[in-house]
């Protein structure tokens, strides 16, 4: 099979002939029609985070396939079946978080790229428990971007507890932030879209934002507080300046939602007595779960949401990664095989 691989951090990925994967117990072998480019991938592929994965490995964790073949102890069910393979590729499935609905906190959980080999390939063995089946409503090259920008930004959303008639504060419009966007009007939000870029603010206005930031040539805080303030900001920026004017943007009640991840393990100040005393919250979010994912297919389905993607060839991995670093996407690359 075709895999791009990272055989070194920050080199270029090569694409290499590799054996294509059998399934082990409790694993099935998924034959890819669509993969997305998550950043997460170039930060992986550059061993930019504290815990960094072991090269030679292959990227992707938004894959979009069919189930090939199952290994023991899979219901041959599965057999021919549509399914996404997540970020999360597997939990312990017993500890207080698995138990609890949230696995995407389980310590001893496997994730799809990083941990273990991942989707940007033509074949891809994946944990039977941890894939989600795609509905027939939801189209694979959709699918790709939903698995991780769609069920990272719905779960931000679903966090954040947002109520009717709350200013939503989306820095960052992008992969990610055109679907923050869309979920955070669903649930009823005023939405304020903050961008360095007017291609992508003119991306935010043709999804229905109610308020365009230009974070470039204007001052985010004061903007968003002459338009009442964020009852809720959601940073999926990777630039600490995003998040220190989130904070700022915040009115009483706030809640600053973290999802984006700064590649030097950045840190804001966050001032205690103001926080104490605006009853602000600070709450990191870490993609979605397997049921989250299926609410995230389901909305789609019934056409509640867009996916805006290119689609991409697999051997233009690297022009890919440049053309995200660059900020010339869009919004989502999707390879399709």
């Amino acid at each position: 099979m075709k895999a791009a691989v990272v055989t070194d951090f920050g080199k270029p990925l090569e694409i290499q002939d590799l054996p294509v994967p059998e399934p082990g117990p409790g694993q099935v072998l998924v034959k890819m029609e669509a993969s997305g480019l998550c950043h997460t991938d170039i930060h992986a592929a550059h061993g930019d985070w504290p815990v960094k994965p072991q090269p030679p490995f292959v990227p992707g964790h938004e894959g979009i396939g069919i189930v090939q073949s199952a290994g023991a102890g899979v219901s041959a069910d599965l057999t021919g079946k549509r399914v996404a393979v997540p970020w999360l590729g597997s939990s312990c499935g017993t500890c207080r978080h698995c138990l609890s609905g949230w696995e995407t906190l389980c310590l001893s959980q496997v994730n799809s790229g990083y941990s273990v080999d991942g989707c940007y390939a033509e074949y891809a063995v994946a944990d039977a428990g941890a894939v989600v089946r795609v509905p027939d409503g939801v189209s694979s090259f959709d699918a790709a971007p939903l698995t991780c920008a769609g069920v990272t930004t719905y779960k931000a959303i679903k966090v954040a507890r947002v109520v009717p008639a709350e200013r939503v504060a989306i820095f960052g419009v992008g992969g990610l932030g055109h679907l923050a966007v869309q979920y955070a009007r669903l649930v009823g939000g005023f939405v304020t879209a903050v961008d360095l870029e007017p291609d992508k603010l003119g991306l935010a206005h043709r999804l229905g934002a109610d308020q365009l930031v230009n974070a470039r040539t204007h001052d985010p805080v004061e903007e968003i507080k002459q338009a009442g303030g964020a009852d809720v900001a959601v940073v999926l920026a990777a630039a600490p300046k995003a998040f220190e004017q989130a904070y700022r943007s915040l009115n009483r009640g706030g809640r600053l939602v973290m999802v984006g991840l700064p590649a030097d393990n950045a840190a804001i100040d966050v001032p205690i007595f103001e926080t104490v005393l605006n009853g602000i919250s600070v709450i990191g979010s870490i993609v979605g779960t397997r049921q989250d994912l299926t609410e995230v297919f389901a909305l789609h389905a019934a056409g509640r949401t867009q996916v805006i993607a290119e689609p991409r060839r697999l051997d233009q991995v690297n022009d890919s990664f440049d053309d995200v670093l660059g900020g010339r996407a869009e919004a989502r690359l999707v390879f399709e095989f």
